[in-house]
This record gives structure tokens, sequence and C-alpha cells, in this order.
């Protein structure tokens, strides 16, 4: 009875069972590459909102951050400032636009405006916007200069790589606290030396910042 296959297929069989072995690791490998990279945090970078709100605009017209994110410098959340503080001034400044008209819609009903969350750490990420402001970290350092953003985006990746960098060595990003809401801020050709000095007089134990407790409670 002769041969239906020719003896070059036993090699093409073992090739392609290898060759899903080789797949499936690939497939594996490209998953844990993506997953520590900056792609699945930028998924949402710049949403669109119910209202929308120019940072360029108000930072422009000098308005600081803690006039809308009153509780950054208290509490682990800035804050969503609530829309009495928009009417504060709308009540008065482009009361007939149209754009404006869910403020003006919350303003009546009582009813929150429901913005589009565009900076979002995992459940299992433990972050505290007070303490990193008491420290030396100013906004412009993990939101970028918003004062050029008509739309908020997100401008870091916020994987845990980014933040035990800044961890390691927060002296490369550490600024005067009068610094901290000037989102145009740039640091100094000595930055290191004057982070280093900062790392002192807050108090910094550095090498205490890479405990996995820090971030994960």
């Amino acid at each position: 009875m002769g041969q239906l296959f020719p003896r070059r297929a036993n090699l093409l069989a073992r090739l392609s069972v290898y060759g899903v072995f080789v797949v499936a690791a690939l497939g594996v490998i490209g998953l844990i590459v993506y997953s520590r990279s900056p792609y699945p945090a930028f998924a949402q970078k710049s949403p669109t909102q119910p209202v929308p709100f120019s940072h360029a605009l108000h930072v422009g017209i000098q308005i600081n951050c803690q006039y809308c994110h009153s509780s950054v410098t208290t509490s682990a959340s800035a804050g969503i400032p609530p829309t009495q503080t928009c009417m504060t001034c709308h009540s008065q400044v482009r009361t007939d636009s149209a754009a404006l008209a869910p403020v003006r819609d919350s303003y009546a009903t009582g009813k929150p405006i429901e913005w589009n969350r565009v900076h979002d750490l995992g459940d299992f990420v433990y972050f505290n916007h007070s303490i990193h402001v008491s420290k030396g970290v100013g906004c412009s350092t993990c939101h970028g200069q918003v004062s050029q953003m008509n739309q908020i985006r997100q401008v870091a990746p916020l994987t845990m790589g980014w933040c035990i960098d800044c961890h390691r060595a927060p002296e490369q990003y550490l600024r005067p606290q009068e610094e901290i809401f000037n989102t145009d801020w740039e640091p100094p050709a000595d930055q290191l030396a004057k982070g280093a000095q900062l790392v002192q007089a807050n108090h910094i134990e550095v090498s205490k910042l890479t405990n996995c407790t820090i971030c994960h409670r």
C-alpha cells in the first residue's frame, strides 16, 4: 500500500504544533507588554463633556485652580466644582450662551452636572491629592499645561512605572509652594539641587516611597 503523505509532512506537522505554542507565548507576552504600557490608560484621554469647559480660557483670565478644585490641598480628591461656583460668574457673564444651558438647568433644578472623568486610576490604587500638593508636586506635573487646553486631556500615562519613577527620584519634580498652581512652571537649570533641598525641607522619606502600602492599601 502506497504512502499517502510525503516524509516532509511529519516535519510540517511538528512545526505546526510548535507554531501554535510560539504564537500563544507571543500573545501572552504581548498582553503583558500592553498592560504595562501607557496605551490602556489613554483609552479615554479626552472624553466629550456635557459643557465645553475651556481650561485655557479660565486659566487665561487668572482663575486659580483652587477656586474650582477647592479641596485639592485638604483631601484625597481635588473636587469637582458645584454648579453654584460656575454661576458665581455666569449669572452675569454669557447668560444667554447655548453652550452654558446645562449649567443654568443644573442650577435651576439642583441636579449636578455629570462630568466625564478624564484621569481615572484603578480602584486598587490609593492616591491623595493633598499630600502631593503639600510636598511640592505641582498640578502640571501630572495634568500638563492645562492653560493651553480648550478640552482637558490626559497627558501622563498614570502607569505604575510612571508613578514609581517620581517616587524614586522626587527631586526631579518638586517645586516651591508658591509655584504649585502655576500651570506654566518649568524646572530651573539647577532643579536637582533645589529639588533635593525640598526633599529635606518637606521631610520626604524617599526610601519609603516605593513600599507597596504607599499606593496599595
